[in-house]
């Protein structure tokens, strides 16, 4: 396996009793899942914790280790509940600083907006040792530290940080994916899409079945790193659906 045929992998938790609550409907995962393709990365698990200190250490220990990178979202702001920046220095057994620049960072932005206080200054704190990741829409940054990228919950915030990270980050190949799909229901074709799968180990195929119009249906994802593996598996499941009867749709319905 050459470098670029490596997987990349990355872990996300999402945390805030905001989330849990249905509060707050969480944007970032898909956001954070897209960004993570476009440089190769996969995103292979994702764990949203309330703000408790305990939950999420466990969650950034398991996650952090078991992937290249880990991603937090949610947590990083002023109020005295945002304390993943506690959390992850608690994981990884250091202590909680001012970062210089990060201080000058919000002294510059809340100039004309009443100044730092104690609450903003809380956004300059970081673990011990941590970098900072710009944030060009609201002054405070995200953090990284080692292979974790602490961001914030608001998604155009969190854009913001994910845009500053593009290009910096070691990936493999990133994941190519053809979509077909058709009034037909998952339970009649189970058989025929285990057998390709099977016969195209570099591919992964989802099925996400729906029910529209008094009619089910399903829509096929194949998935892999490897774009003629993909297309050999895409014809191999198009010619298994038409030779067993069945119409479907190129790009999905």
């Amino acid at each position: 396996m050459t470098a670029t045929d490596r997987i990349y992998t990355a872990g996300l938790v999402v945390i805030g009793d905001e989330i849990l609550s249905g509060r707050t409907h969480d944007k970032n995962i898909a956001q954070v899942a897209s960004w993570l393709q476009v440089q190769g990365i996969r995103l292979s698990e994702v764990r949203v914790v309330p703000d408790i200190l305990e939950r999420i250490v466990e969650a950034v220990n398991a996650l952090r280790e078991g992937n290249d990178y880990l991603f937090t979202t949610g947590g990083i702001g002023p109020t005295h509940d945002d304390i993943t920046v506690d959390a992850v220095a608690a994981a990884l057994g250091v202590g909680v600083v001012i970062h210089p620049a990060a201080r000058a960072v919000l002294e510059k932005y809340y100039a004309d907006k009443g100044g730092v206080n104690e609450g903003r200054l809380r956004m300059a704190r970081v673990p011990e040792g941590a970098d900072l990741i710009p944030n060009r829409m609201s002054g405070a940054p995200g953090i990284k530290i080692g292979n974790i990228h602490m961001m914030a919950g608001v998604p155009h915030i969190a854009a913001q940080m994910l845009d500053a990270l593009t290009g910096t980050l070691e990936g493999g190949a990133p994941l190519l994916s053809e979509t077909i799909g058709g009034y037909i229901p998952e339970s009649e074709v189970s058989s025929l899409l285990r057998e390709v799968e099977q016969a195209h180990e570099d591919c992964q195929i989802g099925s996400y079945p729906f029910f529209r119009e008094g009619r089910v249906g399903a829509n096929f994802v194949i998935r892999s790193t490897d774009a003629d593996a993909l297309q050999s598996c895409l014809y191999t499941l198009c010619e298994g659906l038409a030779e067993n009867g069945w119409d479907f749709t190129p790009g999905g319905i």
